[in-house]
């Protein structure tokens, strides 16, 4: 071999070689995977659904003047339910999952918002948080009606199978995982700690097995996990962020949450201003298996997301 072909050979090798190890390490990984996630990537905060391989994106709700929140999946993912402002409070809406059809459930007016929607396993009822001058948990059939006030609490979440509700409630020392049952009886404690900053986010996974949350380790929030009643507590991440709140793959193989470097919400006036500033890199989206390992930055969801809590929802698999 010449010299000068040996010199090619050995440049395009090195080259190459440089192009991999550029390459995302991970690359591909949710590949097949669609997200719902609030984005102010338009000026308001507005829902995408979000490709979190390639980074493509659609703007589901394209409505300016106001802001989205909270979108979550129809169990079929033919619906999105969400929460807006567009009448000058934060009600419930729901919507095709094209963006199409949108339609208001709720006419709450200031000061009640609603926020945190859920969807049960058969698509039949809505459960979702009600905060006004008291916290409520409330459900909702998605045609309007059957509206029902399920007790206090914040953060509800139903489960697959539409009979429990795990939610977030003080047990006096801090915010813990409380569950009850679809009708708002039988409330129990499930989970116990210190937690002084909220946030906790109960959310199933999708046999209903388990129940992922965030719990407060020194000044931060991690995501931990147990068993649907308790049982089996894991600290699945150890960041020294705020991470929450969390959402399960159709899988229950890997789980999204978010993460951010202030507990903003503590405080009216630099909650205020945080929204105010609609930055998007405050609050990108990351992603863990379900066994607590491999937790990483999704990097197409690094630098557009809205500082709300809404969760990186994942696209059911129907």
């Amino acid at each position: 071999m010449t010299h000068w072909k040996s010199n090619i050979i050995t440049f395009f090798i090195h080259h190459l070689l440089l192009l991999i190890a550029a390459m995302p390490a991970y690359s591909g990984e949710l590949a097949g995977s669609k997200f719902l996630i609030t984005s102010v990537r338009t000026g308001e905060t507005e829902i995408f659904l979000i490709d979190p391989d390639t980074g493509d994106a659609t703007n589901l709700t394209r409505s300016p003047n106001s802001e989205e929140r909270y979108p979550c999946w129809s169990p079929d993912g033919k619906q999105v339910a969400f929460t807006s402002n567009r009448d000058g409070t934060y009600n419930l809406y729901i919507m095709s999952a094209d963006g199409s059809n949108v339609r208001q459930l709720t006419h709450e007016k200031d000061p009640t918002v609603a926020y945190m929607p859920s969807w049960s396993g058969d698509g039949k009822q809505i459960v979702f948080g009600l905060h006004g001058e008291q916290p409520w948990m409330a459900g909702i059939s998605p045609n309007g009606k059957s509206f029902k006030i399920l007790g206090k609490g914040h953060d509800p979440c139903i489960s697959p199978d539409g009979k429990t509700i795990a939610f977030t409630y003080s047990d006096g020392k801090g915010w813990c995982v409380f569950i009850c049952n679809a009708d708002g009886t039988n409330r129990r404690q499930i989970t116990y700690g210190t937690n002084q900053m909220g946030a906790v986010y109960p959310n199933w996974s999708p046999d209903g097995k388990k129940i992922v949350y965030a719990n407060q380790v020194g000044q931060s929030l991690e995501q931990f996990v147990c068993d649907a009643d308790g049982k089996n507590v894991r600290q699945l991440t150890r960041l020294g962020k705020i991470s929450c709140p969390a959402a399960w793959s159709p899988d229950g193989k890997w789980i999204s949450f978010r993460v951010t470097d202030n507990a903003f919400w503590r405080n009216a006036e630099l909650m205020k201003k945080t929204y105010e500033e609609k930055r998007g890199d405050k609050r990108p989206v990351w992603v863990v298996k379900a066994d607590g390992t491999n937790p990483h930055i999704v990097e197409v969801l690094r630098y557009q997301c809205a500082i709300d809590g809404s969760r990186a929802a994942w696209k059911p698999v129907k």
